[in-house]
């Protein structure tokens, strides 16, 4: 029996599943083996609730157009409880479409004005017959960390009140090509544009939200479990 036991949702994990972001929870698992920790994780999707308390960290990948059109409208069912869940300081992973939707809105590639819930305050914009494609590494000056990945997303997202960049870009485009910031980091929420997944090549980041989750559960004072070398 594992040391300690922590909970995952994955908020539409059986609809947002493109560009292979799933691994980011294959390799959460795998860490969490390591650190004699056992995951559970299962999908929190459309007509189910959302429970605040049940959950120590949470996943919130991206998708197509048509799967994002049909999760915006179901998630506002959930904004009251992933809200409570944010601001009481619960680690939540989000990639793309995740991320936009925890803003104002997005715009589509088509034009169309597609709302999110508002508990995070940045907002996206489309581009006309353009996205930001290739490898992208990233500085985060707060951890001295250097994330590596690869960014395919139409959408410009600028950030508001409360909000700092996940780092700074050293090379690709980032959020939105202007002000050299990449993703999100506000209160224990982490977004990102990094696919492939962001985990697969940031091994630092996955044990701080394995870290961040224990202490939330366990208390500032546990005894962390060592960092697996591999």
């Amino acid at each position: 029996m594992a040391k300690y036991e922590l909970n995952l949702a994955h908020l539409y994990g059986n609809l947002l599943n493109t560009y292979g972001d799933n691994g980011n929870l294959l390799m959460l698992k795998y860490y969490a083996e390591k650190m004699d920790i056992d995951l559970h994780t299962e999908i929190v999707s459309i007509y189910q609730d959302f429970d605040a308390e049940k959950y120590d960290m949470v996943f919130f990948g991206g998708g197509q157009d048509y799967e994002q059109m049909i999760v915006s409208k179901d998630i506002q069912n959930k904004k009251e409880a992933i809200e409570k869940y944010i601001e009481n300081d619960g680690v939540l992973l989000a990639v793309c479409g995740g991320y936009q939707l925890l803003g104002h809105y997005y715009v589509g590639a088509d034009g169309e004005k597609i709302p999110g819930i508002g508990v995070m305050d940045h907002y996206t914009l489309s581009q006309d017959n353009n996205r930001f494609i290739g490898d992208i590494i990233i500085h985060n000056e707060e951890f001295d960390e250097t994330y590596y990945g690869f960014e395919n997303h139409n959408g410009r997202t600028f950030l508001g009140e409360g909000e700092r960049p996940l780092g700074t870009v050293k090379e690709g485009k980032g959020n939105n090509g202007e002000d050299s910031g990449e993703g999100v980091i506000y209160k224990n929420v982490y977004g990102t544009y990094f696919h492939g997944p962001i985990l697969s090549r940031n091994k630092a980041l996955a044990i701080r939200l394995l870290q961040t989750a224990l202490k939330n559960k366990y208390g500032e004072n546990i005894d962390l479990p060592e960092i697996p070398e591999d």
